[in-house]
């Protein structure tokens, strides 16, 4: 799969291909359902399939103490795409620049001009340009215009409940991971390098792989049974904490940590995979490092049971 980022990064060579346009957040079935049939169009048009995505996210430009927390990390989701089939992925930076642009211009400039659009694909309720006056009708009325088809995306729905982003995130918050695991296709992980923290739990016999999420807000807090994927042939057992860490530092930013079980290597820079299978409590704060200690004793007595 090709990255293409910025406009001014794209060649003659990148016109002439069918598209969609969105967040994408999850990658979930839905989106993957719309993938699958951009993918068909590229076949019956004889072009690329293109995926035009922006970072950060138009909310998160906006609003970004009101954007809701992110399920996938710029890198994750261009993991995904890629998996899906797509063959080319624009990124455009969602800036000053572009959120005051005309529709007409994002349309002419972007779409027309810069990729040559023979067919699109988004959602009847997309909205885009300067104050949000881009949608649906204007698409079809300049596709009309300036030869190229719009088609809205089909609803994906499981359990008679509309597949989406928003829905995924509010599993996620109550710990049902059966659900967030039906509406993605797959179980809800977190990918992230090992990075150094402050070893504060080898000195209590809890080492712990230190994650960063790279996101504002994370889509889970607590204490979770999970398994990590990227130090061994097998998926390997532990116990994660996603929090602010209030008993010792409080950090600002969530940080993702990972206690292994029986496992003691030094593993600093890899990539690892973090899919969590149960919540076991939500993260507090304890009147000492002690009763931490106890806790934590307790969580990966929990995480064993559950995983076992």
């Amino acid at each position: 799969m090709q990255l293409i980022r910025g406009q001014h990064n794209l060649r003659p060579s990148h016109r002439g291909c069918v598209a969609t346009i969105g967040n994408f957040d999850g990658v979930h079935l839905g989106h993957q359902a719309v993938f699958a049939a951009l993918g068909e169009k590229a076949r019956q048009y004889g072009v690329p399939s293109t995926v035009i995505l922006f970072e950060p996210q138009p909310m998160e430009f906006f609003r970004p103490d009101q954007a809701p927390a992110r399920l996938t990390r710029l890198r994750e989701k261009l993991i995904h795409i890629r998996a899906c089939g797509i063959d080319r992925v624009l990124l455009l930076e969602f800036n000053q620049h572009l959120a005051s642009q005309e529709a007409e211009d994002f349309i002419e400039n972007v779409l027309v001009e810069g990729l040559g659009i023979h067919y699109l694909y988004v959602g009847d309720d997309f909205r885009f340009g300067r104050e949000r006056q881009g949608n649906f009708s204007l698409l079809k009325e300049k596709g009309e215009a300036l030869g190229f088809s719009v088609a809205s995306m089909d609803t994906v729905c499981h359990a008679d409940c509309r597949i989406s982003s928003t829905r995924i995130r509010t599993a996620l918050e109550v710990g049902d991971f059966d659900v967030a695991q039906a509406c993605l296709g797959r179980p809800y992980q977190i990918c992230g390098r090992v990075g150094h923290g402050n070893r504060r739990g080898r000195t209590i016999g809890f080492p712990t792989l230190n994650i960063n999420l790279h996101r504002r807000v994370s889509p889970l807090t607590g204490v979770f049974a999970v398994r990590v994927q990227g130090l061994a042939e097998q998926d390997l057992p532990g116990v994660a904490n996603i929090g602010t860490r209030p008993t010792v530092d409080g950090e600002g930013r969530p940080l993702l940590e990972v206690h292994l079980f029986d496992f003691d290597e030094q593993v600093y820079g890899c990539q690892v995979g973090v899919t969590f299978v149960s919540r076991i409590r939500e993260e507090r704060k304890f009147p000492s490092f002690d009763d931490l200690k106890q806790q934590i004793l307790q969580d990966a007595a929990d995480a064993r049971r559950i995983l076992a």
